[in-house]
């Protein structure tokens, strides 16, 4: 009786052995070809970067070991002295470019965290428009906005008279960031081009970073009667500090090789080493100078973006 209800009838046992042969195969053969989809799909981006990043890169570097003129030529004879004049002559304009970068940042940080804060948290409703407003500069050129900046803080606007009404120009001009009582063809107009400029570059990467911390993490900060202030110091700016990171490397490093701001807004003896740069393509038509100038601001900038990720104790970027 046991042996007829277990029998097997026929037809609805196990598959033959010899059926499941190619099962196999065509389940590895669509494994393979899942595998090399996100290689297919990596192709332009890299194919794109080689085109327009690599090459041009390592054409720069063998246009900073030539010599030559543009009557004659360039050729490549491996002079490498072009670096060493490069850092002898345009060492300090390197500092200097650094120094205004970082106040622009350190300026765009200061404002922008409590904006991108305020976004995040307390804007409900009117999200969407203030975002709208933080990236509205993008709907004008570059150039515009600069400009735009020359009328601000010409001589006899309402900016430069309202700061000398309450001498604030006579401490300024004390401390070298204006001169003469005028606001143009000074550092502060410089920073203040490149603040303004670069400000949502640091606002977006820090609202993105700051809304995704869930709200129950202040909540139950609360609940164990931390002070609004323990709560950011301890909470809110340890998790948003990936956001931190990107946006000041993304407001630092375009301000550092920026010529724009200090071009038209700057004096004489305001200029960055991006000025020097595109003078010596463009005006001087020394290319080797040019691209050794450009290689040593790249080199300087890997080297404290090294530092800094190291420091700030996170390679996440948002």
């Amino acid at each position: 009786m046991t042996s007829d209800t277990t029998a097997v009838l026929p037809g609805a046992g196990a598959p033959d052995a010899g059926d499941q042969g190619p099962v196999p195969a065509a389940v590895g053969k669509a494994a393979r070809r899942r595998r090399r989809i996100p290689y297919l799909l990596l192709l332009p981006g890299i194919a794109w970067l080689l085109v327009f990043f690599a090459l041009p890169t390592v054409y720069q570097a063998s246009t900073s070991v030539q010599t030559g003129s543009l009557e004659k030529g360039f050729r490549v004879t491996w002079h490498f002295a072009t670096y060493w004049d490069a850092v002898r002559e345009y060492g300090s304009l390197y500092g200097w470019s650094f120094v205004w970068a970082a106040t622009a940042t350190a300026l765009c940080l200061a404002l922008g965290y409590p904006l991108a804060y305020t976004i995040a948290f307390k804007a409900g409703r009117w999200r969407n428009v203030i975002l709208v407003l933080v990236i509205a500069p993008f709907f004008t050129s570059f150039l515009i906005r600069t400009l735009a900046w020359q009328t601000i803080l010409a001589d006899g606007g309402w900016v430069v008279r309202t700061l000398n009404a309450v001498h604030l120009l006579d401490v300024t001009d004390a401390l070298h960031w204006t001169r003469d009582h005028r606001l143009m063809q000074t550092p502060f107009a410089v920073v203040c081009g490149l603040t303004y400029n670069f400000l949502p570059f640091m606002v977006l990467p820090l609202y993105t970073s700051l809304e995704r911390i869930d709200p129950r993490l202040h909540e139950a900060a609360g609940d164990l009667y931390a002070r609004p202030f323990t709560t950011f110091r301890k909470v809110t700016f340890p998790i948003s500090l990936p956001g931190v990171v990107a946006g000041t490397l993304l407001t630092f490093i375009p301000a550092s090789g920026d010529y724009i701001n200090a071009q038209l807004l700057g004096g004489v003896q305001d200029k960055m080493i991006g000025n020097v740069i595109q003078n010596q393509f463009l005006t001087q038509v020394n290319y080797p100078l040019a691209a050794a100038l450009s290689f040593i601001l790249m080199a300087l900038i890997l080297v404290m973006i090294s530092l800094y990720i190291r420091k700030a104790g996170t390679e996440e970027l948002v």
